[in-house]
């Protein structure tokens, strides 16, 4: 063999005998796959790709080649009087009281790898919706801040892989979106007052493989939780997919500890019990005894990759509390259904536990082959207000 000539071997053992199959590294990388772009870590980095990136915000609204920054006329005009064309002249949107914006309107396939924006106004008031490959209904219906884990009304930081919110009010996701046929995001203000809407939408043109399912998330909220009933997170859902996620706000409507209740995920036929149930709430968000601080007996806030509390807005009558929890590397497949339940139990006398009837929201985040069921209506929006 030829010194410093770079070879693989691969050993094939055939009829019972040992074979030596000597490949090239250029024969073996001829054979692997393009790299499509997608699924980034820091490994990755390196890897090159025909994939095409594009980003879309009030400086192109189309997203298209060549076409940024070229605005005449937008919120910054008046700013840039003195500078003119290229000198950030369209830097957000104002949305009207009751107008539905189109954010991003994309036809190919690819998938949004991440998306930043910074709302005005109330943000359970502002309704996000996703659509992919041109469905009539969206596969993401959801208030703005609890779709980015801040949904109590109050800003916090929140830090994690799938969501980060930074100061002063910068929501970012990093979920991938895939579509084939094309997407639409849209911003609904059903506020009684306009609000201004800084945002960027990155995504990349590129293949999409088979095996890749379309990104969902739904809002539920119930308030008070009716006694001894399940608050459901989810139902209804028809197909192959996995879940990857849940945001909550818990208002508790009664003293003292609301946790002890327990998480279920109903798959694949099952009836009257899970196939995975948990242990209490607090277990299920991965803290422990009741959230506490051992040294100074108080709720801990915590913020980290994959689970958090990130905020609690203590309050005599209603303390509230908000939780993450991302399946990002323990995702629940189901093959034909799912449905997750949570239930609001605190404690009473003698050791026993108590049913409650609290304040609950959340979103589920998962993703599943397409047709997607239908979701619930909406709460409207005197049921949607954080009082």
């Amino acid at each position: 063999m030829e010194r410093g000539r770079k070879q693989t071997a691969g050993i094939l053992r055939a009829a019972g005998v040992l074979a030596v199959v000597v490949f090239s590294a250029g024969e073996l990388y001829a054979q692997r796959p393009d790299f499509n772009g997608l699924n980034m870590n820091i490994g990755q980095l390196a890897r090159l790709s025909h994939a095409q990136t594009r980003s879309i915000s009030p400086e192109n609204f189309t997203g298209e080649k060549g076409k940024g920054g070229m605005a005449t006329e937008g919120t910054g005009a008046k700013a840039a009087r003195e500078l003119g064309q290229g000198w950030k002249i369209s830097t957000s949107v104002q949305i009207k009281a009751g107008q539905t914006f189109v954010m991003a309107d994309v036809k190919g396939a690819g998938a949004i790898q991440h998306i930043w924006m910074t709302p005005t106004g109330d943000n359970r008031f502002n309704i996000l919706r996703m659509y992919w490959d041109g469905e009539e209904t969206p596969s993401v219906e959801c208030p703005a801040g609890d779709f980015f884990a801040c949904g109590m009304g109050q800003y916090t930081t929140v830090t994690s892989l799938a969501v980060c919110v930074n100061p002063g009010s910068g929501f970012n996701c990093y979920w991938q979106m895939p579509f084939r046929k094309g997407f639409k995001i849209t911003m609904t203000n059903i506020d009684a007052k306009p609000m201004v809407l800084y945002y960027q939408i990155d995504y990349t043109l590129t293949e999409i493989s088979e095996d890749m399912a379309y990104f969902h998330a739904q809002f539920r909220r119930v308030n008070p939780l009716p006694n001894k009933q399940d608050y459901t997170i989810l139902d209804g859902v028809q197909g192959r997919g996995h879940y990857v996620g849940t945001y909550m706000t818990w208002g508790s409507n009664s003293p003292g500890w609301w946790g002890e209740g327990e998480i279920k995920f109903f798959m694949d036929g099952d009836k009257e019990f899970p196939t995975i149930c948990g242990t209490g709430t607090e277990d299920y968000f991965c803290g422990s005894y009741g959230f506490e601080n051992p040294r100074t007996r108080d709720y801990q806030e915590f913020s980290t990759a994959y689970t958090g509390m990130p905020q609690v807005i203590k309050s005599e009558k209603q303390p509230r509390f908000s939780l993450y929890r991302w399946h990002i590397m323990d995702p629940i497949r189901f093959e034909k259904d799912l449905k997750v339940t949570i239930q609001s139990l605190g404690w009473q006398s003698e050791g026993r536990y108590l049913p409650l009837q609290d304040d609950l929201s959340s979103v589920a985040f998962w993703y599943q082959a397409e047709p997607h069921a239908a979701f619930p209506k909406l709460p409207e929006k005197d049921s949607l207000k954080i009082k």
